[in-house]
Protein backbone atom coordinates (compact mmCIF):
# COMPACT_ATOMS: atom_id res chain seq x y z
CA UNK A 1 0.00 0.00 0.00
CA UNK A 2 1.37 3.45 -0.70
CA UNK A 3 0.14 5.91 0.84
CA UNK A 4 -1.36 9.30 0.11
CA UNK A 5 -0.88 12.05 1.60
CA UNK A 6 -2.97 15.59 2.46
CA UNK A 7 -0.88 19.08 0.73
CA UNK A 8 1.57 20.52 2.97
CA UNK A 9 -0.92 23.05 3.23
CA UNK A 10 -3.24 20.84 4.73
CA UNK A 11 -0.77 19.25 6.82
CA UNK A 12 -0.07 22.57 8.37
CA UNK A 13 -3.78 23.51 8.97
CA UNK A 14 -3.77 19.75 11.24
CA UNK A 15 -1.38 20.59 12.76
CA UNK A 16 -3.07 24.21 13.94
CA UNK A 17 -6.13 22.59 14.67
CA UNK A 18 -3.93 19.48 17.50
CA UNK A 19 -1.97 22.65 19.03
CA UNK A 20 -5.45 24.49 19.66
CA UNK A 21 -6.70 21.30 20.76
CA UNK A 22 -3.94 20.71 22.93
CA UNK A 23 -4.24 24.28 24.53
CA UNK A 24 -7.64 23.76 25.09
CA UNK A 25 -6.55 20.93 27.02
CA UNK A 26 -4.23 22.96 29.24
CA UNK A 27 -1.04 21.11 27.69
CA UNK A 28 0.17 23.51 25.07
CA UNK A 29 2.55 22.45 22.80
CA UNK A 30 4.91 24.45 20.44
CA UNK A 31 3.71 24.83 16.48
CA UNK A 32 6.78 22.77 15.57
CA UNK A 33 5.99 19.90 18.29
CA UNK A 34 2.49 19.27 16.58
CA UNK A 35 3.82 19.42 12.96
CA UNK A 36 5.91 16.60 14.76
CA UNK A 37 2.90 14.85 15.59
CA UNK A 38 1.54 14.78 12.69
CA UNK A 39 4.50 13.53 10.66
CA UNK A 40 4.35 10.47 13.11
CA UNK A 41 0.63 9.86 12.62
CA UNK A 42 1.31 9.58 9.33
CA UNK A 43 4.06 6.91 9.52
CA UNK A 44 7.24 9.56 9.03
CA UNK A 45 10.02 9.91 10.67
CA UNK A 46 9.79 13.90 11.48
CA UNK A 47 8.01 16.51 9.88
CA UNK A 48 10.77 17.33 6.89
CA UNK A 49 10.46 14.00 5.70
CA UNK A 50 6.35 14.43 5.91
CA UNK A 51 6.37 17.63 3.95
CA UNK A 52 8.92 15.98 1.01
CA UNK A 53 6.62 12.98 1.19
CA UNK A 54 3.50 15.46 0.67
CA UNK A 55 5.21 17.66 -1.74
CA UNK A 56 5.54 15.14 -4.23
CA UNK A 57 2.41 14.61 -6.65
CA UNK A 58 0.16 12.07 -5.96
CA UNK A 59 -0.66 11.14 -9.49
CA UNK A 60 -2.49 7.92 -8.76
CA UNK A 61 -3.41 6.84 -5.52
CA UNK A 62 -2.26 2.98 -5.08
CA UNK A 63 -4.94 3.05 -2.04
CA UNK A 64 -8.10 4.43 -1.63
CA UNK A 65 -6.99 4.29 2.20
CA UNK A 66 -6.09 7.37 3.76
CA UNK A 67 -6.81 9.42 7.21
CA UNK A 68 -10.53 10.43 6.37
CA UNK A 69 -11.14 8.36 3.83
CA UNK A 70 -14.59 6.98 4.11
CA UNK A 71 -14.22 3.23 3.49
CA UNK A 72 -15.97 -0.32 3.99
CA UNK A 73 -15.79 -3.95 4.74
CA UNK A 74 -16.03 -6.43 7.01
CA UNK A 75 -15.10 -6.63 10.95
CA UNK A 76 -15.01 -9.98 12.82
CA UNK A 77 -17.28 -10.74 9.68
CA UNK A 78 -19.96 -8.51 9.87
CA UNK A 79 -20.65 -5.43 7.21
CA UNK A 80 -19.21 -1.89 8.47
CA UNK A 81 -18.84 1.58 7.00
CA UNK A 82 -16.51 3.88 8.54
CA UNK A 83 -14.14 6.35 8.82
CA UNK A 84 -10.39 6.09 8.53
CA UNK A 85 -9.16 8.31 12.08
CA UNK A 86 -5.24 7.46 12.12
CA UNK A 87 -3.14 4.98 9.95
CA UNK A 88 0.66 4.72 10.37
CA UNK A 89 3.71 2.41 9.01
CA UNK A 90 4.63 -0.24 11.58
CA UNK A 91 8.41 0.11 11.48
CA UNK A 92 10.36 -3.10 10.39
CA UNK A 93 7.37 -4.40 8.53
CA UNK A 94 4.64 -4.95 5.85
CA UNK A 95 1.38 -4.03 8.32
CA UNK A 96 0.12 -0.61 8.79
CA UNK A 97 -1.92 0.50 11.93
CA UNK A 98 -5.30 1.69 11.29
CA UNK A 99 -7.74 2.99 13.56
CA UNK A 100 -11.48 3.01 11.70
CA UNK A 101 -14.61 4.56 13.54
CA UNK A 102 -17.50 3.00 12.26
CA UNK A 103 -20.53 4.74 11.08
CA UNK A 104 -22.91 2.25 13.42
CA UNK A 105 -21.98 0.34 15.60
CA UNK A 106 -21.27 -3.36 14.90
CA UNK A 107 -22.21 -6.55 16.64
CA UNK A 108 -18.69 -8.08 17.69
CA UNK A 109 -21.09 -11.43 19.11
CA UNK A 110 -22.67 -14.34 16.82
CA UNK A 111 -23.89 -15.81 20.24
CA UNK A 112 -28.03 -15.35 20.35
CA UNK A 113 -28.64 -13.96 24.13
CA UNK A 114 -26.19 -11.20 24.29
CA UNK A 115 -24.40 -8.70 22.41
CA UNK A 116 -21.64 -6.33 22.54
CA UNK A 117 -21.16 -3.67 20.11
CA UNK A 118 -17.65 -2.03 18.98
CA UNK A 119 -17.68 1.38 17.13
CA UNK A 120 -14.39 2.47 17.15
CA UNK A 121 -10.96 -0.26 16.16
CA UNK A 122 -7.51 -0.09 15.91
CA UNK A 123 -5.84 -2.97 13.51
CA UNK A 124 -3.44 -4.06 11.82
CA UNK A 125 -3.32 -4.49 8.22
CA UNK A 126 -1.40 -5.46 5.13
CA UNK A 127 -1.16 -3.68 2.29
CA UNK A 128 -4.32 -5.49 0.72
CA UNK A 129 -6.44 -4.18 3.64
CA UNK A 130 -6.29 -7.98 5.32
CA UNK A 131 -5.13 -7.91 9.31
CA UNK A 132 -3.13 -11.03 9.62
CA UNK A 133 -5.00 -11.65 13.12
CA UNK A 134 -7.31 -14.46 12.77
CA UNK A 135 -10.45 -15.84 14.25
CA UNK A 136 -11.03 -19.40 15.87
CA UNK A 137 -12.89 -20.02 12.65
CA UNK A 138 -9.43 -18.97 10.55
CA UNK A 139 -11.16 -15.52 8.71
CA UNK A 140 -9.08 -12.25 8.90
CA UNK A 141 -10.40 -10.06 11.84
CA UNK A 142 -10.53 -7.03 9.57
CA UNK A 143 -10.92 -7.08 5.79
CA UNK A 144 -11.29 -3.77 3.87
CA UNK A 145 -13.09 -3.67 0.61
CA UNK A 146 -9.86 -1.70 -1.51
Amino acid sequence: MTMTYPTVDELKAQAKRLRQAMTERGSEITHAAALELIARQYGARDWNTLSALAAKPNDKPASPIFVGAHIRGRYLNQPFTGKVLALSAVAGSEFYRITIHFDEPVDVVTFESFSAFRQRIHAQIDENGVSPRKTSNGLPHLVLDI
